[in-house]
């Protein structure tokens, strides 16, 4: 199938990505990808693991070479460390003894690609301090990052990444290994970051429905290829039968939405992708 873009909007996103296709190995990884981003959008990258989730973060950072298409920010071809976009990687290990406050790892969001030791300014200290007030991790910048709890570790990273004041930030998996509770305090406060500061936000997991009340667009990736829209353009049997190659039923229950495959296939399902691995 042909990456569809579901949304009637056709005017110009702050992020463009358009007929990309990547390629590792001679393998299919990502098949004419094409959706946009507009300013202080919430997007939710959804697919199972493998989907190839992270290589198009990858392809949007520039670190991925694409065998064709191209990837627009502003209209114009993205260049690689381009600092309006910010990035929280997934499964970032942190050493219990890691002499670094969570304040200190704020702050080389915004100097660390700098050589040599030199004084901050007070700027930076009142920005630091700006950032972690906006992630309501303020009552523990001063512990060393390795001795905080998962949720308040997402929020330190959270706030490494905006301390540069970016357009769009980039978060791969940033709910795994969370109880449920950090789950909806870090969507709650990544809402509330995207509202004020006119970020637009990306994130990407293999579960939509934590998701749903705060997204204005989803990005669904199955089998190499997406469809974007909104939840009710995308979130469809027609549309999902089409990405997995197989015929999906999409089921509402309590306000949850959960997607289930039935035994009859509609076309090939290539990289053993199917809907019965990523039950909502």
């Amino acid at each position: 199938m042909s990456a569809r873009d579901l949304s009637h909007d056709s005017s110009q996103g702050l992020l463009e990505v358009r007929h990309v296709n990547v390629s590792v190995e001679g393998r299919d990884i990502l098949r004419d990808v094409n959706f946009s981003i507009k300013h202080g959008e919430f997007t939710g990258l959804i697919g199972s693991n493998g989907a190839g989730k992270t290589t198009l973060f990858r392809v949007i950072l520039g670190i991925q070479e694409h065998a064709s298409g191209e990837v627009l920010l502003h209209g114009e071809p993205l260049t690689r460390a381009n600092r309006s976009i910010g990035y929280v990687p997934q499964k970032v290990l942190f050493d219990p003894d890691l002499p670094i406050r969570a304040r200190d790892l704020v702050a080389l969001g915004s100097d660390g690609h700098r050589y040599g030791l030199r004084r901050r300014p007070r700027a930076l200290h009142e920005a630091v301090d700006e950032m972690l007030d906006a992630v309501d991790a303020g009552a523990f910048a001063d512990r060393r990052v390795g001795g905080l709890s998962g949720g308040e570790q997402q929020r330190v990273l959270i706030a490494h990444s905006l301390i540069s004041r970016p357009e769009l930030l980039l978060l791969d998996e940033p709910l795994a290994n969370l109880d449920p509770g950090s789950v909806q305090e870090i969507i709650a406060l990544l809402h509330r970051v995207s509202q004020r500061q006119r970020v637009a936000i990306l994130l990407s997991a293999h579960e939509m429905n934590p998701l749903l009340p705060v997204m204005d667009r989803i990005v669904y990736v199955a089998n190499g290829h997406v469809a974007s829209g909104t939840t009710d353009e995308v979130v469809r049997p027609s549309v999902l039968s089409e990405l997995y190659g197989h015929h999906v039923d999409v089921l509402r229950v309590h306000g949850r939405v959960l997607v289930v495959a039935t035994a009859l296939p509609v076309g090939p399902a290539p990289n053993d992708q199917h809907p019965e691995f990523v039950v909502e």
